[in-house]
């Protein structure tokens, strides 16, 4: 059985409707374990626990949301000694076009190291039940690649 974390942050709730969706996605998938987290709710331990993660934040003045931030800060030192290499993707809340918020968390998972597997879904404004299958899409494909052991 694989395992995929889903770690978000959201104050708008926008981002948490987001992550919402691309949960129901991935639990398409039943050789997949789900866990979905808060950002400040989620730890490395959870990091460990997984074999793929995907983030979910929201744009804030063109940088990644200060609560998924946070997780990063608190699991970059304790996640280094176990060199991770998973697999990621990501969505984003965008209030712009969600690019700066994309270029710093790439900058960020590098250290740990993870790596990029899918296009990221971006979503600029409240999302639409159209934007949000897009989430759900990518849950879904997330999943099974996971559980196909194409990452």
């Amino acid at each position: 059985m694989k395992k995929l974390l889903i770690v978000y942050h959201s104050q708008s709730g926008a981002t948490r409707k987001m992550a919402e969706a691309a949960n129901a996605g991935a639990l398409q998938e039943p050789e997949v374990e789900v866990r979905l987290l808060r950002a400040m709710e989620a730890g490395v331990d959870d990091l460990l626990w997984c074999d793929a993660v995907l983030f979910g934040t929201a744009e804030y003045l063109g940088y990644l949301s200060g609560g998924l931030k946070d997780f990063f800060d608190r699991t970059f030192y304790p996640a280094a000694p176990h060199q991770l290499n998973l697999s990621y993707a990501v969505f984003i809340s965008a209030g712009n076009d969600g690019t700066g918020a994309l270029r710093q968390l790439e900058r960020i998972v590098k250290g740990y190291p993870l790596k990029c597997v899918s296009e990221p879904v971006i979503i600029v404004g409240e999302p639409s039940d159209q934007s949000l299958m897009r989430c759900e899409e990518l849950g879904a494909a997330f999943a099974a690649g996971l559980s196909l052991g194409v990452f």
